[in-house]
């Protein structure tokens, strides 16, 4: 395992939840921190902005370059991406971490909202990585890391919200083909998803309101699994969809507790897809 100082790390979305909390852990490495996200303004419902992050960065230990992008938007991640490397001297690992999303049936989605969610999921896994692809080359151990989930064709994962659910399969199935296909690279390609649901805006607002956050773990179990993979050399994992628990367990990790979002809370509910 190898310590993250120096290495640059581009998070998409990373101006608040589980975005910010990667950010944070690889600070406390000495990580420089790409922040590439919409929120250069602060939102009326929604705390953090990608100068807000960059801040908390520094604080941290890390060197922060916030970014504003679109990730809709192939030209501005391709200057994003140019940028990093102006300021940095190159990109070691990217994580897929925007997201959209909506949990409505197919005759109550709008197909405006599916476009949204299939441009910031899925087509942006492949945005973002073409972007960096040349960059990923020249490092001595680049990551790609999409927070989707593992596939699972039960029916359950489609019938009341299957806009939602291709676009974040979408995610996985490029994972596993950038997987094979950059292997040869010595890029490691992998997704990781929860085992249950994380304390953020998106269960705020999509999944119970924050009365679920009593059942919820926080942001920081995702952020210590995702450190876990970007230290890992060699391509000893690549191609996997993980969940959080299960690496960590791997990893030795056995007390979970300190992840719980309310430690008087109820039984913790698992997240989607799991």
């Amino acid at each position: 395992m190898q310590s993250l100082k120096g290495k640059t790390i581009v998070i998409t979305g990373g101006s608040r939840g589980i975005g910010r909390e990667i950010a944070l852990r690889c600070a406390r490495d000495g990580a420089n921190i790409v922040i590439a996200a919409k929120s250069a303004t602060a939102h009326q419902h929604l705390e953090g902005t990608i100068y807000t992050v960059a801040e908390e960065i520094e604080a941290a230990g890390g060197e922060a370059l916030p970014l504003q992008v679109d990730v809709r938007h192939p030209e501005q991640v391709e200057t994003m991406a140019a940028n990093a490397v102006e300021k940095f001297g190159g990109i070691d690992a990217l994580i897929n971490n925007a997201g959209a999303i909506r949990l409505t049936n197919v005759e109550n989605t709008d197909v405006k909202r599916f476009d949204l969610m299939s441009q910031v999921n899925s087509r942006a896994v492949l945005v973002c990585a073409k972007a960096v692809l040349p960059y990923l080359k020249r490092s001595q151990n680049p990551h790609i890391l999409s927070l989707s989930p593992p596939l699972d064709l039960d029916p359950r994962w489609f019938r009341n919200h299957a806009p939602y659910t291709i676009t974040k399969y979408g995610m996985s199935m490029l994972s596993i083909g950038m997987a094979e296909e950059f292997r040869s690279k010595g890029i490691a390609v992998n997704t990781l998803w929860p085992q249950t649901i994380i304390a953020t805006a998106a269960i705020e607002f999509e999944l119970g309101g924050r009365r679920a956050f009593d059942r919820a773990r926080t942001p920081a179990i995702m952020a210590d699994a995702a450190w876990e993979i970007l230290c890992t050399e060699n391509l000893e994992i690549t191609g996997r969809n993980l969940i959080d628990e299960d690496l960590l367990r791997e990893r030795g990790v056995t007390d979970f507790d300190c992840y719980r979002y309310n430690p008087e809370g109820g039984e913790l509910m698992p997240d989607l897809f799991v």
